[in-house]
């Protein structure tokens, strides 16, 4: 029997396969700018930080302030991206489907906020298997790296964190999963294992259909 009593996943890169579509658009507006980053550089600098720590970053290297609009223009440009090429991640479904069949509750905890989960799990199908089970940056004070988002998550479900597993995929996440109290699982289908066993992953893995016997044998 599992010693998880609830499994928390994150969203971005690991319920919806949208990290390289939303990076490339952040990318190519960063271009605009003046700031060439390729794709794994932007994953080492950007994934797994909000929008308001993205902007904090951007306005360090420009030395002066995030232009007006930037953030709306993002949202619009990444919000008609991911309409168009949007898609679950790979295996995720019959991940849920097991833990289903195992009695294992499961929710998710995104640095995103509540409008941007309704969008890309309802377009990608999966948001009536988290309806009541979605927790956003906009009810925290603090982001990930801050564990305030999973334990959340835990005591609104009613499970000490010792009993939760988070699912993640940058290093920023696995950080807050840790400072949570909880057992980590870092999926590396992006990111390099190494970065997020050196933040403290219990696991890692590269495929969804490797997640449910993590879990369910793990205790």
């Amino acid at each position: 029997m599992s010693a998880c009593r609830l499994v928390i996943f994150d969203c971005d890169g690991v319920l919806v396969d949208s990290e390289v579509i939303t990076n490339r658009v952040f990318a190519e507006m960063l271009g605009e700018l003046g700031m060439h980053f390729t794709l794994p550089e932007m994953f080492e600098r950007f994934v797994g930080r909000s929008m308001t720590q993205c902007c904090e970053l951007i306005a360090e290297l420009l030395q002066r302030p995030v232009p007006a609009g930037f953030v709306e223009q993002f949202h619009s440009r990444a919000t008609a991206a991911l309409g168009a090429e949007l898609k679950a991640v790979a295996g995720v479904e019959a991940a849920l489907d097991a833990l289903d069949a195992h009695g294992v509750p499961y929710c998710v905890a995104s640095n995103g906020t509540r409008e941007k989960m309704r969008l890309t799990l309802g377009h990608t199908g999966l948001l009536a298997r988290f309806e009541g089970k979605r927790f956003s940056v906009d009810e925290v004070a603090r982001g990930k790296p801050a564990p305030d988002l999973f334990l959340l998550a835990a005591r609104t479900l009613d499970v000490v964190p010792a009993r939760c597993c988070v699912i993640e995929d940058t290093p920023t996440g696995v950080t807050a999963g840790v400072a949570a109290g909880m057992r980590v699982y870092g999926y590396c289908a992006l990111m390099p294992a190494q970065r997020m066993s050196a933040a403290g992953a219990h696991r890692t893995f590269t495929s969804m259909s490797e997640l449910p016997a993590l879990i369910l044998d793990d205790s």
